[in-house]
């Protein structure tokens, strides 16, 4: 008979890591650029907006938490990729392998929510202007924040907790961090109440708040429709940083969904890598770019802080 710890390995070992030979050192400094400008574009935004009374108005708080959300995200893979590309064993204990699991799941999730309270708030001030600040109050925008992170982790939660509990008869993933299905993959038992649960999950966490976006993107354009040029161009001007954001991400969502359907053995390694990396580099990248350059308000006050500098 296996032992107990054969069956239900205490560490898990990333697969997709080899030995990069002379460009290891060449390679991990570029990761390690690509996260110090992931960290340094964020905070820009996060300091341009909260040192700036003058953008302490809802939409820009929540590009501030989306800017925070990124970092959270970033911290939960770059330190131990960082670590792996150096190091000749790429191993992972279980807990830690379901912590990095948690942060990158709900750093999608939260991703998802803000960019629908975002879009909320953009159809409160293109299609009712004139109520935006009686309704958009500082108490709303704290309960839509809440919300915001409050609902990925209610459904994430129960669906970590079942992949907790699993027997595993394996311990090579084959991925370059942990994400939940290459996890249950490797289950020794029927994980069908598991993928019943990640159908629901992705339905709740991914496509109702998609659902939602569309619908209120659908009203504005139904609004500017009926209004005049000048109101089409600034509603054009507040809305295309937060579409650009929102189409960046789907396509990162739908690579990272689509990874999880095919057979790892059957996708080129390289390819793997690529789409993960994608996942958590591009949005954080591009987000305080887009909002950092679309928007004038938040440009301004950057330029005017360089030049006092």
């Amino acid at each position: 008979m296996r032992s107990n710890n054969s069956l239900n390995p205490s560490y898990f070992s990333f697969a997709l890591f080899s030995d990069y030979g002379s460009l290891r050192s060449l390679f991990f400094s570029l990761c390690l650029l690509i996260y110090m400008t992931i960290i340094s574009a964020n905070v820009v935004i996060i300091l341009t907006v909260c040192l700036d009374k003058s953008l302490h108005q809802p939409m820009y708080i929540f590009i501030c938490c989306l800017c925070l959300n990124s970092l959270y995200g970033s911290a939960g893979f770059f330190p131990r990729f960082l670590m792996d590309i150096l190091s000749d064993t790429h191993f992972i204990s279980r807990p830690f392998c379901f912590v990095q699991m948690y942060i990158v799941h709900t750093y999608a999730g939260n991703e998802l929510t803000l960019l629908t309270v975002m879009a909320y708030d953009r159809l409160i001030a293109i299609c009712q202007p004139l109520y935006y600040y009686s309704k958009m109050t500082l108490r709303l925008v704290m309960q839509l924040l809440i919300f915001a992170v409050l609902y990925p982790i209610c459904f994430l939660g129960y669906f970590f907790y079942l992949s907790t509990t699993l027997t595993f008869c394996g311990n090579k993933l084959q991925r370059i961090f942990c994400t939940n299905w290459s996890v249950v993959q490797l289950s020794c038992e029927d994980t069908t109440v598991n993928n019943i649960t990640g159908q629901f999950v992705a339905l709740a966490s991914i496509f109702a708040p998609l659902f939602f976006v569309l619908y209120t993107y659908l009203q504005i354009v139904i609004i500017c429709r009926k209004s005049s040029s000048e109101f089409r161009g600034k509603a054009l001007q507040t809305c295309l940083p937060h579409v650009l954001t929102i189409v960046n991400f789907c396509i990162s969502v739908i690579c990272e969904l689509s990874l999880s359907r095919y057979n790892a053995d059957e996708v080129n390694p390289l390819i793997i890598a690529l789409l993960s990396l994608e996942f958590l580099i591009i949005p954080p990248i591009s987000n305080p770019l887009v909002y950092g350059l679309s928007l004038p308000q938040i440009r301004g006050v950057i330029f005017k802080f360089v030049k006092i500098q």
